[in-house]
């Protein structure tokens, strides 16, 4: 699983989160009463809905068996893009996985419930996109991790995300045991469209042909940037897959 370079946007992105973490540390019962295991204090309990612990090693398999694909969209919702993917999703007959930065989430609730209504899932994708969150502390990771799923569930009108994916793919063994004791299963990916370096429709396409045999979670984005090639690729993707067989279905939890 190849690890993202840091980008411009989020860059922007980081700093801005940043703040917003900071601010979330000093007035959020999530963060400041976690413990190092994601527990909390009996007090934070009663104010949360119960969550059920899941694996914390990194999902890559659909729930829809040998031959079933995940599609996943990353660093959303944005308002321009958003929209589109979702319709393009709905008239394809496709659910997805929206793995969402917390301050989009915060920026865009009514998106969020849209994805929700239309049947998709939730995953978290930290406050601010760091991609070198591997380097920092703890108590870094834990306040990306659990102020992104608290901005997350509040913009959804209270549906929890299902799984928690690492930008850029910096897991560590803390943060993939904290999201699985939130109920978050760690989400990896096996094919990498690379659409935020804008590669062309034609070599998207060509990835995902090419790789889908490594597995079938497919990563896209929804966010960060010009989405028009990422919409093209879908359009061709999706009719493509299944004409080989394949269904579509979430990651396995």
């Amino acid at each position: 699983m190849a690890k993202h370079k840091g980008r411009g946007w989020h860059s922007r992105l980081l700093a801005a989160g940043l703040g917003v973490t900071a601010l979330a540390a000093a007035t959020s019962v999530w963060t400041a009463q976690a413990d190092p295991t994601g527990g909390r204090k009996p007090e934070a309990r009663s104010q949360e809905q119960a969550v059920t612990e899941v694996a914390a090693d990194i999902a890559h398999a659909s729930d829809r068996g040998p031959r079933g694909i995940n599609i996943t969209i990353d660093d959303g919702p944005d308002p321009v893009w958003t929209p589109q993917v979702l319709e393009l999703l709905e008239d394809s007959g496709v659910k997805a996985t929206f793995c969402m930065v917390g301050t989009q989430a915060k920026a865009y609730p009514e998106l969020v419930k849209k994805v929700v209504a239309d049947g998709h899932r939730l995953c978290d994708h930290t406050v601010s996109h760091d991609t070198a969150m591997d380097t920092k502390s703890e108590a870094y990771q834990s306040q990306q991790i659990l102020d992104a799923e608290r901005m997350i569930t509040e913009a959804s009108g209270g549906v929890r995300p299902q799984y928690y994916r690492a930008p850029g793919g910096a897991f560590t063994p803390y943060s993939r045991q904290l999201a699985a004791s939130r109920g978050m299963r760690p989400l990896g990916w096996n094919v990498d469209t690379k659409d935020f370096e804008h590669p062309g429709v034609d070599n998207m396409v060509a990835t995902v042909k090419s790789e889908i045999s490594s597995g079938p979670t497919i990563l896209f984005h929804d966010a960060g940037g010009e989405r028009s090639e990422t919409l093209a690729a879908l359009r061709e993707v999706l009719p493509w897959l299944k004409e080989q067989g394949y269904s579509f279905g979430f990651p396995v939890r």
